[in-house]
C-alpha cells in the first residue's frame, strides 16, 4: 500500500502542530483523516489506478469509482470519528474494505470494553455519562447495545455449558454457592460454582449452574453432567460445610479426597465464643490449620479445646471435632499446595467481582439471565487468576502419587 498524505485540519496551529486547547479535537481529526486516506488507498489498489487516472493495461481490473456511502460514525478507543466509505462499480467481485467491515460502528477493543465495564459494576444508565465524554458524543453506545450483549452472553453460556471436558486434567476442584437476586420468588436464587485446578497450573471456571440451596440433588446433578461430558475424577475437592456437596461426591466421585474450608470452620468456632475472645481464638485456630504435620495439628486442636472448656465454652470445643477428617485432608497432598487447599478462597475471591455487579443491579426476573451474566463476570475474573504453586507436583497428584504430611511417599522396593 502506498504512503498516504494527511492534511492538517483547522484545529491545528499555523505551523500544522496542535495547541493544548484543541489537542483532543486535533488528534481525532488526524485519526479520521488517516482512516479516510487508507480507505481511499484500498480502493485505488482494487482498481489498479488512482483517482482521475485512465485504465492502462488490457488486463487491468475493470470498474470505476462510484462516490461515497453515507457518513458513518466509528467509535475507537481514542474517540469517535466520522468517515465515508468509498464505493466502486464494475468490478468482478464486490469491493469490500479490509479495515472497515460493513455495518461496523465500533472497533473490537471498544466492543470488549463495554461488557468489561458493565460486569465491573457500571450500571446501564451510567454509560452515557461515563463514556460519551471520552469516546465522543457520537459514540455507538446505548442501553439497547447492552441488551444485545446480554442476549449474546446467554447464547454463549448455553454453548459453553455443553462443551466437552475430556481433555481437562483436573487435579483439584473448589466448590461453593452464591446467592443472587433472581427469579420470581422473594428469596434469593442459588448458583453453584466450580473452579478447577489443572495439571498445568491454571485455574479455570469449570461450571456455573443454578441449584436449590446447595442441596445434594443439585450438586449431584451438576457433577454427573460434568462426568457425562468427559471430566475425570478430581483428586481433591475443597468446599465449605454444606452437607449436600459431600453427599453428592460420595455417589458421583467416591474416590476424590474431601477438604473442608478452614475459614468457614474458624467462623463456626467464633460463633460459639464471646466477642472478647475472638482474637485469641483466631490465633489458636490458625495454629491448627498451619501446623507442619497432622500430628502437630491434633496437638494444637487439643490445646484450643482445653482452653475453651476451661472457660466454659464447651460448644466451641465440640465444633472442632465435627468433620475433623475433612479438615486435615490437605496433609495428604504436596506441601506447596497447602495454601490453595486449606480454604475456598480461590472461588470466594471471584465472588467479590460478582457481587459488585449484582449489588448494583435490580432483581433479575429470570434465573437463567442472572446465571449468564454471573458466568461472564467469572470469566472476566478468570483472566487474573493466580496460577497454582509447583505445577510439576500437580501432574504427580493427578497420576495418583501418594503424599504424607506434604512429602512424597516413595514406593517400597520390590
Amino acid at each position: 500500500m502506498r504512503r498516504v498524505k494527511i492534511e492538517s485540519g483547522p484545529d491545528a496551529s499555523a505551523n500544522g502542530s496542535p495547541v493544548w486547547e484543541t489537542l483532543e479535537a486535533w488528534v481525532r481529526q488526524r485519526i479520521q483523516g488517516f482512516i479516510q486516506a487508507v480507505l481511499e488507498e484500498e480502493l485505488t489498489e482494487a482498481l489498479g489506478r488512482g483517482r482521475h487516472e485512465r485504465r492502462g493495461a488490457v488486463d487491468a481490473p475493470e470498474g470505476y469509482r462510484n462516490g461515497y456511502g453515507k457518513p458513518r460514525r466509528l467509535t475507537l478507543s481514542g474517540g469517535t470519528v466520522t468517515i465515508r466509505r468509498p464505493r466502486a462499480r464494475g468490478l468482478e467481485e464486490r469491493f469490500m474494505s479490509r479495515i472497515l467491515p460493513l455495518f461496523a460502528r465500533r472497533t473490537r477493543e471498544v466492543g470488549e470494553l463495554l461488557p468489561e465495564l458493565y460486569l465491573h459494576g457500571l450500571s446501564e444508565g451510567d454509560f452515557d455519562l461515563a463514556l460519551r465524554g471520552l469516546l465522543g458524543e457520537g459514540a455507538a453506545l446505548s442501553v439497547a447495545t447492552l441488551g444485545r450483549l446480554k442476549e449474546r452472553w446467554h447464547a454463549e453460556y448455553a454453548q459453553w455449558n455443553e462443551r466437552p471436558l475430556g481433555d481437562l486434567e483436573v487435579a483439584y476442584l473448589w466448590a461453593d454457592g452464591i446467592y443472587v437476586k433472581a427469579g420470581l420468588e422473594k428469596s434469593k436464587a442459588c448458583l453453584l460454582v466450580l473452579i478447577a485446578g489443572l495439571c498445568d497450573g491454571r485455574k479455570v471456571v469449570l461450571a456455573v449452574e443454578d441449584g436449590f440451596r446447595e442441596s445434594k440433588e443439585s450438586w449431584q446433578g451438576l457433577l454427573r453432567r460434568l462426568r457425562e461430558r468427559g471430566m475425570g475424577e478430581p483428586r481433591c475437592v475443597v468446599g465449605d460445610g454444606a452437607l449436600g456437596l459431600w453427599a453428592a461426591l460420595d455417589e458421583v466421585f467416591p474416590q476424590a479426597a474431601q477438604q473442608r474450608c478452614w475459614n468457614h470452620k474458624t467462623q463456626n468456632v467464633l460463633d460459639k465464643l464471646p466477642k472478647k475472645s475472638h482474637a485469641e481464638a483466631k490465633r489458636r485456630v490458625r495454629e491448627i490449620a498451619y501446623a507442619d504435620s497432622r500430628r502437630q495439628a491434633e496437638h494444637a486442636k487439643a490445646r484450643l479445646q482445653t482452653w475453651a472448656r476451661q472457660n466454659g465454652w464447651d460448644s466451641a470445643a465440640d465444633t472442632l471435632d465435627r468433620d475433623w477428617e475433612r479438615m486435615v485432608t490437605f496433609y495428604d497432598f504436596p506441601k506447596e499446595h497447602w495454601r490453595h487447599l486449606r480454604t475456598t478462597n480461590i472461588v470466594e475471591s471471584p465472588f467479590a467481582a460478582v457481587r459488585l455487579r449484582t449489588n448494583v443491579a435490580k432483581r433479575y426476573k429470570k434465573v437463567a439471565r442472572a446465571t449468564a451474566v454471573i458466568w461472564k463476570t467469572l470469566l472476566v475474573a478468570e483472566k487474573h487468576f493466580r496460577r497454582l504453586n509447583a505445577p510439576e507436583r500437580l501432574k504427580e497428584v493427578y497420576e495418583g502419587v501418594q503424599y504424607q504430611d506434604g512429602h512424597r511417599v516413595e514406593a517400597a522396593a520390590a
